[in-house]
């Protein structure tokens, strides 16, 4: 299970907790542009990301996707502040290609906290550790023109950048999907290394 694997990579895990860990998620399959928590409503899961990219979306004013994140395999995922405290979520989580995940809601990881202790301070490390790094990659595309911000996005991500739609990419880079296709044309023409979507 990918998952045991991760959380030994931090701590060992006895035979008997793997038991109960496994038992504790819901392995689940999504198809690519599928939200498995919607925005403006309550996150009811924690996922872990077996194959796939996710990514965290919210609407703006205008009625335009904004994307703030992008998590693929090996990674948690989930609202924190909605799922810790079951309140109305202004993000949204949405399937960027085909994902497998394995899921578990508040009540059942409550539980496997009290089952297995130790397992609480990893996973909670980890997500924090997950949504500090995230920040700080989003954070570095700060004050850079379009084109930089896209070639920077290239060179940090360079697997998301491959698998997941281009108007993903697009609303993450906060630019329009026209000129992120503009961009990518003129750097091809310079030659310039861009990985490309299957």
């Amino acid at each position: 299970m990918e998952l045991i694997q991760y959380l030994e990579s931090y701590k060992p895990i006895s035979k008997e907790d793997e038991s109960l860990i496994a038992g504790a998620f819901e392995r689940l399959e999504f198809k690519e542009g599928a939200m498995l928590s919607a925005v403006n409503q309550i996150c009811k899961k924690l996922y872990f990301i077996c194959d796939g990219i996710l990514r965290i979306v919210s609407v703006s004013e205008k009625g335009n996707d904004i994307t703030h994140f992008f998590l693929k395999e090996n990674y948690f995922c989930t609202i924190t502040n909605s799922f810790n405290n079951q309140i109305v979520a202004q993000e949204g989580i949405q399937a960027a290609t085909d994902v497998e995940v394995l899921a578990i809601g508040k009540e059942e990881l409550s539980e496997l906290y009290l089952q297995v202790p130790h397992i609480k301070e990893v996973i909670q490390k980890v997500m924090q550790e997950t949504l500090l790094q995230k920040v700080q990659v989003r954070n570095t595309y700060q004050g850079l023109d379009a084109t930089s911000r896209y070639k920077l996005f290239l060179m940090l991500q360079p697997e998301v950048a491959a698998r997941v739609p281009l108007g993903y990419i697009a609303s993450y880079l906060d630019i329009t999907q026209q000129s992120l296709s503009r961009i990518r044309k003129n750097l091809s023409q310079s030659s310039y290394n861009q990985p490309t979507r299957p």
